[in-house]
């Protein structure tokens, strides 16, 4: 089978296809015929060596794939031969092997998905959506006016859709063009401002009578989390989510303090336990099933052109959930 690894760290072009034996599913396990990987931003970073872990090389990324089970192991459910499902990885202690055409997993870990999932959409409801789930899970938008960061992106076009529908009083989206502001509007965002832009947080203030958002949900951190805090209100929560720095020091954390704001960290992998995964996956499969949550395609590209997938999140070029199709 073919498999995308990198053997050294640097840009996207140290990513490459390499032939790989088949692996053979043992007693418990099912062997699944990718036809989705998801790639995410912190792979970009892992894969440039600027991610919180250095991983040992080889390594072969992806962490979260959608296909249908080819073979069975001993010991394993017969009726999962021919199903489609859904795999996170990252959720079973494996952060690797995803960028493949075949993977073999513990038959319970594998999660049913619905006829109308592609399985492009079920990539972009593993790591993204159980990260915007959980986001609102901790810090509930409900009566709430909030700001959600790179809105246009997989966990930020997710956020946006989920905050409103659970109460949010309003929701800003911040992108940095037309073309994501616009994207965001259209699925539920009450107002979008250009982050770019100089002075942005005062719009923001603008548009909520100069009061500012409760709740900042800041999934990329740098200077965006220093200078977000002119459009958070007094009592307002700064959510950070991002794998980066965050660009605060110690004045910034000072004087927020003093308007009784407060930081509020966020990392998704201890939230989850395989029975949670299963439960919380399920209730986003149905909501997007249902038509009621939307998850935005930004590119499918064949294993072969893994670095230009790279090359499209980490330049800004992609919208929405980008994924690999064997």
């Amino acid at each position: 089978m073919k498999a995308v690894q990198f053997s050294r760290f640097g840009p996207a072009d140290v990513l490459e296809v390499v032939e790989m034996p088949v692996p053979e599913p043992g007693r418990g396990e099912v062997l699944v015929r990718v036809h989705a990987a998801g790639i995410n931003f912190f792979e970009v970073l892992m894969r440039a060596n600027r991610y919180a872990v250095t991983p040992d090389l080889p390594m072969f990324p992806g962490v979260e794939i959608a296909g249908v089970v080819e073979r069975i192991g001993l010991g394993t459910d017969a009726s999962l031969v021919g199903a489609r499902v859904a795999v996170p990885l990252f959720a079973i202690g494996r952060g690797w092997g995803g960028y493949a055409e075949f993977v073999a997993v513990s038959g319970g870990s594998v999660v049913p998905l619905p006829d109308a999932i592609s399985f492009e959409a079920a990539c972009g409801l593993m790591v993204q959506g159980l990260t915007a789930l959980h986001l609102l899970r901790r810090s509930p938008a409900r009566g709430k006016a909030v700001l959600v960061h790179a809105a246009a992106g997989g966990v930020g076009s997710l956020l946006v859709q989920l905050a409103r529908r659970g109460g949010a009083s309003m929701v800003i989206a911040a992108a940095g063009s037309d073309e994501k502001r616009a994207l965001a509007l259209s699925l539920g965002a009450d107002r979008a401002v250009d982050y770019t832009a100089p002075g942005w947080p005062q719009d923001v203030k603008r548009q909520t009578g100069e009061t500012g958002v409760d709740i900042i949900y800041d999934t990329v951190g740098g200077e965006f989390s220093k200078a977000a805090l002119d459009a958070l209100a007094p009592c307002g929560e700064l959510v950070l989510a991002a794998m980066g720095r965050f660009g605060l020091e110690a004045a910034d954390i000072e004087r927020m303090l003093a308007d009784n704001q407060s930081i509020r960290g966020f990392s998704l992998l201890p939230l989850l336990s395989p029975q949670g995964v299963s439960s919380d996956l399920a209730e986003l499969f149905a909501l997007a099933a249902a038509g009621r949550l939307k998850v935005v395609e930004g590119g499918r590209f064949p294993l072969h052109q893994a670095a230009e997938a790279h090359r499209a999140i980490e330049e800004r070029r992609a919208v929405g959930k980008v994924v690999l199709t064997p």
